[in-house]
């Protein structure tokens, strides 16, 4: 079934080392539509709730420890199946597997900071879109 809509954030990687305009344009030539977005920074226990699913795993730490160290551009894009082509124009986790072309094979240094966050589902997009937005904040 084709979905409409997913959550993205450009991770604090992507953000330090200054593109969010480079990963946006991308979007945007995708074909996505930009449905909410806010520049925000998560907060230790924010991105331990939103990051909750992997809390029995080994990099769990990290991960929160990373996702709370600066500032994150959070958005719900739409476009008819919304999960898969976006899973697809971010490329692998691990940047030196994914395709060329794609965003974490442009922008991402490694696995653990690999520049964005791509929903993995329809239903972790809504999830993940409630989060961080109410519906007065979509467009």
């Amino acid at each position: 079934m084709a979905t409409n809509r997913t959550l993205t954030m450009i991770k604090p990687d992507a953000v330090r080392a200054g593109n969010i305009g480079n990963i946006l344009a991308m979007i945007n030539n995708a074909g996505f539509r930009i449905v909410a977005m806010k520049y925000t920074k998560l907060s230790a226990d924010k991105a331990g709730k939103f990051y909750e699913v992997h809390k029995e795993r080994p990099f769990y730490g990290e991960l929160v420890s990373f996702m709370s160290s600066g500032p994150i551009v959070a958005a719900i894009l739409e476009k008819d199946n919304a999960v898969a082509d976006f899973r697809t124009l971010i490329g692998a986790t691990n940047p030196a597997e994914a395709a060329d072309g794609t965003i974490r094979k442009l922008y991402a240094t490694s696995i653990g900071e690999n520049a964005v966050h791509g929903s993995d589902s329809d239903d972790n997009a809504k999830i993940e879109g409630d989060f961080f937005f109410s519906e007065l904040e979509r467009f």
